[in-house]
């Protein structure tokens, strides 16, 4: 790894950790969003590249923000890798997970910085869909989103986002050489520091617009690597009975989960009618979701965490016409 930065350092109240596979290209739009915040000027940008990409980060207006931070690796074979270099060279006690296709809105900083005034160890966004207008991004956004959609209530979670949820950086640097392991799935993190006595937030004035896959093939294959992530993370230390009992139990995952996805959206503000069209297109995804759970109890990770981070940018490679078009006219 090779640290290094640009711009003027001064006291940042959060860090923003920026990843991706090609520097300035991939991660425009985020910038733009970024560019807006009301806070923009309290926040270190920490970007991490692979090596030789650092130069198209030149132009970033670092005059803009408290400082910032760029840090190439070796390669971007796992995201995890990546963000967990940019958290150990982040210079606030607060620090902010990002994505190239989740956009957030102006006050999204500042609400998650004020929310941390509280002794929350995690604080995360509510989410919007950032192209709603196709039933299959919907699908994908809710099998992910659902407990998070906008409007939310605020209040204790279980788990929170991942990958675009904040953190009290020093409680993540108590994983030491475990932390990268930790960030392949987040909502394991979540589990495990609840499980420690540590408290997850959600702040519904933070908002981001997440980007969902919107053609049938790519969103199959994140659906099926996805499950086999989580699973394949979560049987550490588990016995061989227990896998195979989780394991035969897969068939049902899709109907509990479609059931809780349901539950959520008759919440207040929630628009459930259309969900019931949805559902056709939601109940398949899951399926394939819980085949990837089933592999991972019987197999293991396998090479689903490399899968899911050469699908995990350019997120427009994997949206369909229409959602291409309106994103092209994208300004923040």
């Amino acid at each position: 790894m090779q640290p290094g930065s640009q711009g003027t350092k001064s006291m940042a109240l959060m860090s923003v950790i920026i990843v991706s596979p090609d520097g300035y290209p991939t991660i425009r739009r985020l910038l733009q969003c970024l560019q807006l915040q009301t806070i923009r000027r309290e926040l270190e940008l920490v970007f991490v590249v692979p090596s030789g990409t650092a130069k198209s980060l030149d132009d970033v207006p670092s005059s803009d923000f408290a400082a910032v931070k760029t840090i190439e690796i070796p390669g971007m074979d796992l995201t995890s890798h990546a963000r967990a270099a940019g958290i150990r060279e982040a210079s606030s006690s607060l620090i902010v997970l990002t994505e190239d296709h989740s956009l957030p809105e102006p006050e999204w900083a500042e609400a998650l910085i004020k929310a941390h005034s509280g002794d929350w160890a995690v604080v995360g966004p509510a989410v919007k869909n950032g192209n709603p207008g196709s039933v299959l991004s919907w699908a994908n956004f809710l099998i992910e989103y659902n407990e998070w959609l906008h409007p939310a209530p605020k209040g204790a979670m279980h788990h929170l986002p991942g990958h675009n949820s904040s953190y009290k950086r020093g409680v993540l640097m108590l994983y030491g050489s475990d932390l990268e392991s930790r960030l392949e799935s987040e909502s394991l993190l979540h589990w495990d520091l609840r499980s420690k006595g540590y408290q997850l937030y959600l702040e519904p004035s933070a908002l981001t617009r997440h980007l969902n896959f919107s053609r049938l093939l790519p969103s199959v294959s994140l659906r099926f690597n996805a499950g086999r992530l989580f699973a394949g993370m979560r049987i550490s230390g588990w016995s061989s009975a227990r896998r195979g009992l989780y394991a035969a139990g897969s068939f049902l995952i899709p109907f509990v989960r479609l059931f809780r996805i349901i539950r959520e959206m008759k919440r207040p503000g929630r628009p459930f009618l259309f969900s019931v069209a949805i559902i056709p297109w939601m109940l398949p995804m899951l399926a394939v979701d819980a085949l990837g759970e089933m592999n991972g109890y019987l197999f293991g990770l396998g090479d689903a965490a490399r899968r899911i981070t050469q699908i995990d940018f350019h997120r427009e490679q994997f949206m369909n016409r229409a959602d291409r078009e309106q994103l092209a006219e994208f300004q923040a």
